[in-house]
């Protein structure tokens, strides 16, 4: 699952503006710009979600689930679970 948070901070950490991110993934730019809009995870057409995965990925892009394991090697940002 992705989140609105999570693609907004993977296209920070590329440089990379909504136009660029719609390039790479084959998607238009009103289409990233209502999933990076969304509240929370991602809904959508799983095509295109597989789409923005792929360029995420391609670009260099780790997404980490919640409890997961990075397993690369590189610089990274997750956040903390909220204090109970």
């Amino acid at each position: 699952m992705l989140t609105a948070s999570q693609l907004r901070a993977a296209r920070a950490l590329l440089g990379m503006d909504q136009r660029e991110l719609a390039a790479l993934s084959g998607l238009s730019l009103p289409t990233i710009q209502r999933m990076e809009a969304s509240d929370g995870v991602i809904r959508g057409n799983v095509d295109s979600l597989m789409k923005l995965v792929a360029a995420l990925d391609a670009a260099g892009i780790e997404l980490i689930s919640a409890n997961a394991i990075s397993t690369g090697g590189g610089r990274g940002v997750r956040l903390k679970e909220p204090p109970s």
